[in-house]
């Protein structure tokens, strides 16, 4: 499956041990991870800003995501498309890689359900796609 996961569900799968962690893996082992530039900048900033993760750790963390996920420039999205303009690139990216899913914890994206033939689930609902295929 095409899988995007946000910057929320890829910064907690390596600040804690729990379910986005598992998403995490299993996503490295089993999907197919679409991932951006923006999204890898994202991901950086916010371990540097918030987790003050090393430098070292953190060029690990993104040479990781780019050797293991496609990388694609996101299809522009209208602006109407959600409520949270950052949230905009997030939604290209499903569009330009043909996401089935995008997992996010974004109360913004989650309203949405479903953009285009993507579906947006919360990790535990994703957890739950898993088991049922």
């Amino acid at each position: 499956m095409r899988v995007v996961l946000d910057a929320s569900v890829i910064v907690a799968a390596f600040a804690a041990h729990g379910l986005c962690e598992v998403v995490f893996e299993v996503c490295l082992d089993s999907q197919h991870l679409l991932i951006s530039y923006e999204l890898i900048e994202e991901v950086r900033a916010t371990f540097r800003k918030k987790l003050h993760l090393p430098t070292e750790t953190i060029a690990a963390i993104v040479q990781l995501l780019r050797e293991r996920c496609e990388l694609l420039i996101p299809d522009a999205v209208p602006h109407t498309a959600c409520r949270d303009p950052h949230d905009l690139h997030v939604l290209g990216l499903t569009s330009a890689g043909q996401a089935e899913c995008l997992v996010t914890g974004d109360k913004d994206l989650l309203v949405l359900k479903t953009f285009r033939a993507c579906r947006i689930l919360s990790p535990r609902d994703f957890c739950a796609l898993l088991r049922k295929q």
